[in-house]
């Protein structure tokens, strides 16, 4: 792929393409993909339904999400490494949705969301989420942690609370108020599970921390039980009715099966009603889905790139995600994107291409068939447990950290703006306004880049000293609209008792609309005052805009010349002709 193609290139499975049919397949290869999708499968259990759980829902659809989403993201997308699933940054979205429209309106915002991303890929935007500050991207991260960290403080003390508020100020009072009626065997289980995720990576193995922390909490909390304990397990917690009246204990033992989204479970029990005020209602969860997908499946694939030397297709994964999300929720998936925890083991564990995903997808559905009553006796307590590791590692806290101490004023604001949008009102509203005051923060950083320097007696720009009627001003950065209008006013006070102002713009690379209309009312300032403005060393950019414009020298007022020095000497003690000064499309 060529130094830049990456970012335009836009195929249907580019990167199963590139790594498999455009490079030899070979059963080494496959070997290597199967260990892989093997570990990164095991890693994929207890997680994909730990975050449907978190996300409002049973935990079998965290499994769906990961078996169907992720077998067609893998074989459709444009990473040949990433590992797509349920992920922590969904939760704070999903979560409301659940509690407001129930499954069906969730998988129904799922489908629409895919549809957006698909439309983002087909527009080829890809590209442009590299332009989504840092600032914000972990001001939202670091609000999602400690949302779902706080998700997590009812299941970790075994609280019983029914009813949850909706608001997290709310949410926070009243677990703080309900911790001291903590339950002993839950919070043995939590702290259990918690310190073994902790203190396992010191002992240096192979085998990620979750799997032998869950173990662990589990195998305690079946001691607990036996000895009287009523710790909750996701069997105790979740139930399932069959088609043919059967029912069951946590998660059903069965392959996932279609089902139009809408007639699932609505918030009261029934079938939705498929209608346009339906839509129109879920369209801005909907894109919010959509664009938090998009950025970490890119931003996901990113980090892939750099761990590995390849180069991802991001307009290609975007399809992917799209066409993943799209169908993944006929089947009860939720939304899926790429997961980085997940996907660097996989690099880790010697991946090769999509394949190892697409076998992450068959161990997950594997379980799903085999192990359903094994699973069904983990306890929610570990889960959340395992969430709390989540979060902490979701929140980026160290990078955050280093960002307070080390990053400027504006970027410090910025990150604490939408932490704190995230956290108090939504992730949507947190990441528009944290991207709009970016862009605010950033215009005025740039227009205060823009300087003026009074260069008449500088011998490093005039060959001979200029007359005191003379002011030679030289413009350093960008004339556009949050900058110009300041800077020509300043002009204008400086030739308060000049007649002739020379304008060295060598070092202006931009003039747009706004500087140009700052630029006219100088000119008619001017005007009024029989004063001369002249203008040299211009730029591309700024040519351009004048003759657009159709600005023309005027004869005693404005003038344009090459160089510095030749504007200077044309305006020493005599006037010169329209035809001295030349034409701006000549220039």
């Amino acid at each position: 792929m060529s130094h830049k193609a990456h970012l335009f290139s836009l195929t249907l499975g580019h990167a199963l393409i590139q790594s498999c049919f455009k490079q030899t397949y070979t059963l080494k290869r496959l070997g290597h993909d199967a260990l892989a999708g093997l570990s990164v499968g095991i890693i994929a259990i207890p997680l994909s339904m730990a975050l449907a759980i978190a996300s409002g829902v049973a935990p079998q659809y965290g499994l769906y999400t990961a078996i169907v989403g992720g077998f067609i993201i893998a074989l459709t997308g444009g990473s040949r490494y990433s590992i797509s699933g349920p992920t922590a940054a969904f939760v704070v979205l999903l979560y409301p949705i659940a509690q407001q429209f129930g499954l069906a309106g969730l998988l129904l915002a799922t489908v629409m969301s895919g549809i957006i991303l698909v439309m983002m890929a087909l527009l080829k935007l890809g590209r442009l989420i590299q332009y989504i500050p840092e600032p914000v991207t972990l001001g939202f991260t670091a609000g999602i942690g400690l949302v779902i960290a706080t998700l997590q403080v009812k299941d970790f003390f075994g609280l019983s609370l029914s009813v949850m508020p909706e608001s997290f100020l709310d949410k926070a009072y009243i677990l703080v108020q309900s911790v001291p009626d903590f339950d002993l065997a839950s919070t043995s289980v939590a702290l259990t599970t918690l310190l073994v995720m902790l203190f396992w990576p010191k002992l240096r193995t192979q085998v990620p921390a979750h799997l032998p922390a869950i173990v662990i909490g589990s195998l305690l909390a079946l001691a607990l039980n036996h000895y009287g304990a009523q710790i909750e397990t996701i069997g105790t917690r979740f139930h399932y009715t069959l088609s043919d009246g059967t029912t069951g204990m946590g998660i059903p033992p069965l392959l996932p099966g279609f089902e139009w989204p809408w007639m699932r479970t609505g918030p009261d029990g029934g079938t939705l009603k498929l209608s346009w005020s339906l839509i129109q209602a879920l369209l801005p969860s909907a894109f919010a889905i959509a664009m938090l997908g998009a950025i970490e499946s890119l931003l996901c694939a990113v980090v892939l790139d750099g761990m590995t030397g390849k180069r991802h297709s991001s307009n290609s994964e975007l399809l992917g995600q799209g066409i993943g999300n799209i169908i993944a929720p006929f089947f009860g998936g939720i939304p899926a994107t790429a997961a980085i925890a997940r996907s660097a083991a996989n690099v880790k564990a010697g991946a090769q291409s999509p394949v190892a995903a697409v076998i992450h997808s068959l161990v997950l559905l594997s379980s799903l068939l085999l192990l359903a009553q094994v699973l069904a006796y983990l306890p929610m307590s570990a889960m959340a447990a395992l969430l709390l590791v989540v979060a902490w590692n979701m929140s980026e806290a160290p990078k955050a950290w280093h960002l307070i101490r080390k990053a400027p004023h504006s970027d410090i604001l910025v990150f604490m703006t939408c932490f704190s949008l995230t956290v108090i009102f939504d992730m949507v509203i947190a990441i528009s306004v944290g991207i709009v005051l970016a862009a605010l923060l950033f215009m005025k950083e740039i227009a205060d880049m823009t300087k003026l320097y009074d260069i008449g007696h500088n011998l490093s720009y005039v060959d001979t000293p200029v007359p005191q009627e003379m002011l030679v001003i030289k413009i350093n950065g960008p004339l556009f609209f949050a900058a110009a209008d300041l800077i020509f006013a300043e002009i204008h006070v400086l030739a308060r008792n000049k007649k002739v102002v020379v304008l060295y713009m060598d070092g202006v690379s931009i003039l747009d609309a706004g500087g140009l209309s700052s630029l006219n009312r100088l000119v008619d300032k001017f005007r009024l005052e029989q004063k001369t403005l002249v203008i040299s060393d211009l730029q591309f950019q700024p040519i351009r805009s004048l003759t657009r414009a159709k600005v023309q020298p005027i004869e005693g007022l404005l003038y344009f010349y090459p160089t510095l020095n030749k504007a200077i000497d044309k305006h020493t003690g005599k006037r010169i002709s329209t035809e001295d000064a030349g034409e701006l499309e000549r220039y």
